[in-house]
């Protein structure tokens, strides 16, 4: 034994990518495993890049020094013939130039649809189309033309420049704007049991910024909690990654909450009364805001924290945002701008958050608060609505 652990320390060393590697491929049928590996990756600062038609191997595969590319046997749906087929098909034919020709030159190996559809959400297919939402899209015609190949192909029938026309015309087909973020990582999570190119506490990272005390690998350290033994009131957020519970002998329960906010990861202690007041956000994959009493457990030696407050987002604004805040410049704002504006800010009145405007013309600048009637709940759909309103960049939440 500690041969091998010298020689495996050895070999991270001196070739973390390659290493890293390897241990990815021994545990890719282990989702939960694959997860703290590629998080082990990010620490070691080494990139891992989405599995591709073109370049993946089954197995995780090194590219460059410093890059580890996904292997395609890990994409959750797809089955090792079938990742072995396509893969003597590239070698022995060349790279797949298309969806189509992906189809095509498949078909043989009989893939249905839901394997193709979870390569596509994967990113495996991202270079043979504009985006996956438009790839998606195509995919119907481009099986249908693939099975309508092979059949002419039995048949001894042949088209000198049928695929020449189908290709051209899958290639100038519509091309859809790309799913938003929230699709985009359910995908990604679905496909490959992890956030891999996005994270959910990407969109509110800037907001967060301004609420927390500081990111988790600030917090896990001792000199964050001012030295062993004396605690201190922090905010910290992330996304859950696991939860435990446990029953008391009172009949209650207490749980310990893992975030993450991709620089490190914080167990969080939930006492009795504290999970009975917020049980129902205490779910994988929300991202939160916790208050709470910041320590190092005598017992583990690692830093870890009581929580005494726990916010969505949504509630976490409502709490610590000074106002929503409108950038408005005289040019720019349609003649029916006070209607509307009226009409998207009603839903969400009763709330805490005040609503500012920032007025500007070519030789004056105002800045009006709305009157306590029009105190909002800043949610993600308010915020929503106001930037399609008056602009992405002209709106924001004040904080300091």
């Amino acid at each position: 034994y500690a041969l091998i652990s010298y020689q495996t320390s050895w070999l991270k060393a001196h070739f973390p990518a390659a290493f890293m590697a390897a241990v990815l491929s021994a545990d890719m049928d282990n989702t939960d495993k694959i997860v703290l590996l590629i998080d082990e990756c990010r620490s070691m600062k080494i990139k891992v890049d989405s599995p591709a038609i073109n370049e993946s191997g089954y197995a995780f595969t090194v590219k460059g020094d410093d890059t580890i590319l996904y292997g395609l046997g890990a994409i959750k749906g797809v089955g090792e013939s079938v990742i072995s087929n396509l893969i003597q098909e590239r070698n022995h034919e060349g790279l797949f130039t298309s969806l189509i020709n992906l189809c095509q030159r498949a078909e043989s190996y009989r893939i249905t649809r839901r394997v193709y559809e979870a390569m596509i959400r994967s990113g495996a297919l991202d270079a043979l189309g504009e985006n996956r939402a438009t790839l998606m899209s195509q995919l119907p015609d481009a099986i249908k033309s693939a099975a309508q190949h092979l059949r002419d192909a039995s048949t001894g029938q042949t088209d000198l420049f049928g695929g020449a026309i189908q290709e051209k015309e899958t290639s100038e087909a519509e091309v859809l704007p790309e799913c938003d973020d929230q699709q985009w990582m359910a995908d990604e999570k679905a496909t490959l049991g992890l956030y891999l190119t996005r994270h959910p506490i990407d969109s509110y990272r800037k907001e967060l910024s301004q609420i927390v005390s500081g990111p988790l690998s600030r917090m896990a350290s001792e000199d964050s909690a001012g030295g062993r033994g004396r605690d201190r009131a922090v905010v910290i957020a992330g996304l859950v990654v696991e939860i435990r519970t446990r029953p008391t002998q009172s009949g209650g329960k207490i749980a310990f909450l893992t975030l993450d906010d991709q620089t490190a990861r914080m167990e969080i202690c939930i006492f009795t009364k504290v999970y009975a007041r917020y049980e129902a956000l205490l779910a994988n994959d929300n991202v939160l805001v916790v208050e709470g009493k910041l320590g190092r457990d005598e017992y583990s030696g690692n830093m870890r924290m009581s929580a005494e407050h726990i916010y969505d987002i949504d509630q976490a604004r409502e709490v610590f945002a000074k106002s929503v805040l409108l950038n408005l410049k005289q040019p720019d704002i349609p003649v029916d701008f006070i209607q509307t504006l009226e009409s998207t800010l009603k839903p969400f009145c009763e709330g805490q958050c005040p609503v500012g405007l920032s007025y500007h013309t070519a030789s004056a600048t105002a800045k009006i608060t709305l009157g306590n009637d029009w105190f909002v709940h800043p949610t993600d759909e308010l915020l929503h609505r106001l930037r399609s309103l008056a602009g992405e960049k002209h709106v924001k939440v004040v904080y300091k």
